[in-house]
């Protein structure tokens, strides 16, 4: 039976190194946009944008003076942008193949095989087989000879494909790196090639076949990771099947790994997204009990799941300007969540306290966790200065950034939430000069307005 398939597949070169890592991102990204422009890449897009009802002459003659005037890394990272499942402009995703055939033909280009394959799991998603067919075949004559490339190939293949919810595409690449498996005598071609074939059943939607695939790995002697496990907790987790979730932990620890943070966020952001809230702060109050840290992804989960939550961060002059006014604000679950989050030491992992400068970094917290974030650094700082402790800095930094990769480039959603909220405090922070991705004011002042 050919399987309906694939998960934000990792690339295979990556499994060997890193069990969190891909996982990590993964149920986080949809919250995520796509990787940010260069500026001179975000110029080129707008202008190809602008050139939309042109004759195609056109859009390819700025394709090769882009391409001619730009440095490698300009040239592919407008490419990747428009490869990119988030790009803001799909409808230029049909010039990705011009560009990537121009850049191949220029000097400083070194053949890629996960660059092949994201273009080719775009073409095949166009219903352009004959190009994609075309690549493929390219790609097998280069590669006829190197199993280990070859293998790395096709699993970059069924990640892209994977991404990109195809099944045409995703069928037939499963096939082939199935054959590539049960052709290798490699231990490690099978490993990473039944890695990448895990993933991408979650994916897809198909945890119980990801879940055979395991107990195929475990049959062949090949060694059990996190990942595998992760894999197919997250997929059981996303469908909203919680009582196979459980087991997969179960099993998890049964074979010896143990349930830390980032298992813990996946299943926090299953629970989140079919809103059982319940079982989410049941889930927080059990990692509590065991000892397992909180980390800013947890915040992300948790407030990402929360519908009052995010229902009031769409009005930034009514948000509540303290913990104690949110909490009251906030239904009951939500209440009792945000209670469970502010008592873990997160918001120490982002605090820098010296005697030159304090520094808090929101770097990495969705705006929900941002907010709740700043709201505890208020009432934190404010402790500070009142116990005597600590010394007082000669500065206050309050890093929030400048919007460089959000979705609407140099808009940073959370610098405009920061910015309402210390308007309205009557905050003597100031947008920094030489940074305008920080609030910053010395010690002294900040002291005064909190205290």
């Amino acid at each position: 039976m050919i399987i309906s398939l694939p998960l934000p597949i990792l690339p295979w070169h990556h499994h060997q190194h890193r069990e969190d890592p891909q996982l990590r991102m993964k149920f986080s990204s949809r919250f995520q946009c796509a990787a940010s422009l260069t500026t001179r890449g975000h110029r080129f897009i707008s202008t190809l944008a602008a050139a939309t009802n042109e004759p195609q002459v056109v859009a390819h003659r700025l394709i090769s003076k882009f391409v001619a005037s730009s440095p490698k890394s300009v040239a592919l990272n407008a490419l990747s942008h428009l490869l990119s499942l988030d790009t803001s402009q799909p409808h230029l995703s049909s010039l990705a193949l011009p560009l990537y055939s121009r850049i191949s033909e220029a000097p400083w280009f070194n053949w890629n095989p996960k660059l092949v394959a994201d273009l080719v799991a775009l073409l095949d998603k166009q219903g352009q087989y004959s190009q994609s067919q075309a690549l493929i075949f390219e790609t097998i004559s280069k590669l006829q000879f190197k199993e280990r490339d070859l293998a790395l190939f096709y699993c970059n293949l069924i990640e892209s494909h994977a991404k990109n919810k195809s099944e045409h595409g995703f069928n037939d690449s499963y096939i082939c790196l199935n054959e590539v498996i049960r052709k290798s005598c490699s231990v490690y071609v099978k490993s990473q090639g039944y890695k990448s074939m895990v993933s991408a059943l979650c994916e897809m939607g198909e945890p119980h076949e990801a879940e055979n695939v395991v107990e195929e790995m475990r049959v062949n002697g090949l060694k059990l990771s996190l990942f595998e496990f992760r894999c197919v907790l997250y997929g059981y987790g996303r469908l909203g099947l919680f009582e196979d979730m459980l087991r997969i932990v179960e099993q998890m620890e049964s074979e010896g790994f143990q349930v830390d943070t980032v298992s813990s966020n996946m299943v926090l952001s299953s629970y989140g997204a079919h809103n059982a809230l319940s079982d989410m702060l049941s889930w927080l109050q059990q990692l509590k009990s065991l000892g397992i840290p909180f980390s800013v992804r947890t915040y992300n989960s948790v407030l990402n799941s929360c519908p009052m939550m995010i229902s009031m961060l769409q009005d930034l002059k009514s948000l509540p300007l303290s913990l104690k006014e949110l909490t009251v604000t906030l239904n009951n679950d939500e209440a009792l969540l945000v209670k469970e989050l502010t008592q873990s030491p997160v918001l120490d992992g982002a605090i820098e306290w010296g005697a030159l400068e304090a520094k808090l970094d929101l770097h990495g917290m969705h705006l929900g966790s941002a907010y709740l974030i700043m709201l505890q650094w208020m009432d934190e700082m404010r402790n500070r200065f009142k116990d005597g402790k600590f010394a007082l800095p000669a500065e206050i930094i309050l890093v929030c950034g400048s919007g460089k990769h959000s979705s609407v480039r140099g808009e940073s959603p959370v610098k405009g939430m920061v910015r309402e909220i210390m308007v309205r405090t009557r905050s003597p922070m100031r947008i920094d000069r030489k940074n305008i991705g920080c609030f910053i004011a010395k010690g002294k002042v900040v002291r005064d307005w909190l205290c």
